[in-house]
């Protein structure tokens, strides 16, 4: 056998157990084969000096035999062992490369890591459910059972909503007056947090807590400002928590993993705060609200950023595409049901989409064009060594620097990233100022949190006053005729 023969069928054999790709890897060498070495040369396998078969000689131009024998180039390349972790990915040798990279279910930002621990993501879900463990603690002590059960069931399987008004619910009459309570002549009474009967009554300071609110028209107005930030952290039930930890602890880590825990804090705190604020503007006015629901729909908002960013990077981006797109609308017509509040939902998302264009990486096409695409998010080379690395020193270490050499295509973007802001800040400026001074109705916007069937869209509006009222006037009328019965009665029998 000439030996370039038996050098070919070496690499066969070693390409058997070592190649470069693990689907062909079959076993370890055992105790009854010699392992090869990890890089295969001729003289490794004939031996030196003396010992070289005479027809050694004629092989030493490998290149030679290669192009006398052509079939037999693919099996020498294939040889290359400690190459093997950069070919085509760990794709088969026959299998031509996909075009796109990122598959469904991936996140495909250039420059993302994945070696991060979302410290962001594990201590709000513990604190989440660790408050939730209160919420059926104070429910368990206060009704008798950690669950709503009476007057009626909540089937969220969950605390009274009065209890969770009581721990900081959004909760309008806790926060600002509102119009049908300042109307209403006499005092209103309240359900109280510990009632299992609509008879018993409390007033809306002691509903509140946190201690208290005016009786309405006295001043101070209520302004327990805090309930646009704490009712992340309160839910409503097993159902409602158990759905919001899920997608939390799955897309919610992913996306702290690969943009960073400041990043992913800001958007999370953010789009929850502004989906309160935008609910708190349109949504009935009787509705307790609770839930980190508009903070997730923030991160999902991230999502659909990331496919569009990476349109190009992905295998089927159209298919990832759908799939997101029905787990959206899904969510959002879910929202649509009695006693939930849809404009938390969309309040979160929009606030995602204006901060993700701020605060993530540029889309990847334009990362490469401005050449970009492989500064990373925790970018400790460029906050360190850039003079060294040759990349754009952080701004607050060098302003000038920073904006030196910049292409046009990186201006327009940053006009872009700051226009979002603004936007996005200003008509957060304006839902504050008609929260709590215009208190401007939308006649229309209900509807994007009801659907107009069986009197959905009028449930949670505080209507009901004016029936306590009435209610109120007539006990009172009652026990005013009661009473000149009574003296009427003495006055016969004197």
């Amino acid at each position: 056998m000439a030996s370039n023969e038996y050098y070919s069928q070496t690499s066969r054999a070693d390409n058997q157990y070592y190649g470069g790709n693990d689907q062909y890897r079959t076993e370890s060498p055992s105790a009854y084969s010699a392992p090869a070495p990890a890089y295969s040369s001729h003289h490794n396998l004939v031996g030196p000096g003396k010992d070289r078969p005479p027809a050694a000689q004629d092989d030493i131009p490998l290149q030679d035999n290669m192009q006398k024998h052509p079939s037999r180039q693919h099996i020498e390349m294939q040889d290359h062992v400690y190459d093997t972790s950069s070919s085509q990915h760990h794709q088969p040798p026959n299998k031509p490369p996909s075009k796109g990279r990122v598959r469904l279910g991936e996140l495909g930002m250039l420059g993302s890591g994945k070696k991060k621990i979302p410290f962001v993501v594990y201590f709000f879900t513990i604190v989440q459910v660790a408050v939730f463990i209160g919420e059926l603690v104070k429910n368990g002590t206060s009704t008798g059972s950690p669950i709503m059960i009476k007057p009626q069931f909540n089937p969220m399987i969950g605390p009274s909503p009065y209890i969770l008004i009581n721990m900081g619910a959004r909760f309008v009459p806790c926060m600002h007056n509102v119009k049908a309570i300042q109307e209403a002549k006499g005092p209103v009474s309240w359900p109280c947090p510990w009632s299992t009967t609509n008879e018993n009554t409390c007033t809306l300071s002691e509903l509140c807590g946190f201690g208290g609110v005016q009786q309405p028209g006295q001043p101070p107005e209520p302004n327990q400002w805090f309930r646009f930030i704490v009712p992340i952290f309160l839910h409503a039930g097993l159902i409602h928590i158990g759905f919001n930890m899920l997608l939390q602890l799955t897309l919610g880590r992913d996306m702290e993993k690969h943009i960073g825990s400041i990043r992913f804090f800001i958007v999370y705190m953010s789009a929850g705060i502004f989906g309160f604020v935008m609910g708190g503007n349109f949504a009935a006015t009787g509705i307790a609200s609770t839930g980190a629901s508009g903070s997730l729909f923030g991160i999902i908002a991230l999502t659909f950023l990331d496919l569009l960013y990476s349109w190009k990077d992905r295998v089927n981006p159209t298919k990832d595409l759908m799939y997101l797109f029905i787990d959206i609308i899904i969510s959002f017509v879910l929202g649509l049901l009695p006693g939930l509040d849809n404009f938390s939902h969309i309040g979160g998302f929009l606030m995602g989409l204006a901060l993700g264009i701020c605060i993530l990486h540029s889309p990847n096409s334009l990362r490469r064009r401005i050449g970009e695409s492989e500064v990373p998010y925790a970018n400790s080379q460029v906050s360190s060594g850039f003079l060294k690395e040759g990349t754009v020193p952080p701004f607050f270490k060098n302003p000038v620097g920073f904006f030196k050499g910049r292409k046009p295509l990186w201006w327009g973007w940053w006009l872009i990233r700051v226009g979002a802001l603004i936007l996005v800040l200003v008509v957060f400026v304006l839902l504050l100022n008609n929260f709590y001074i215009h208190h401007k109705v939308c006649g229309w916007c209900k509807y994007l949190s009801c659907l107009p069937v069986n009197n959905w869209c009028e449930l949670g509006n505080l209507t009901i006053t004016r029936d306590q009222e009435t209610a109120q006037q007539q006990q009172a009328a009652k026990r005013a005729v009661e009473a000149l019965m009574g003296m009427s009665r003495r006055v016969l029998r004197g």
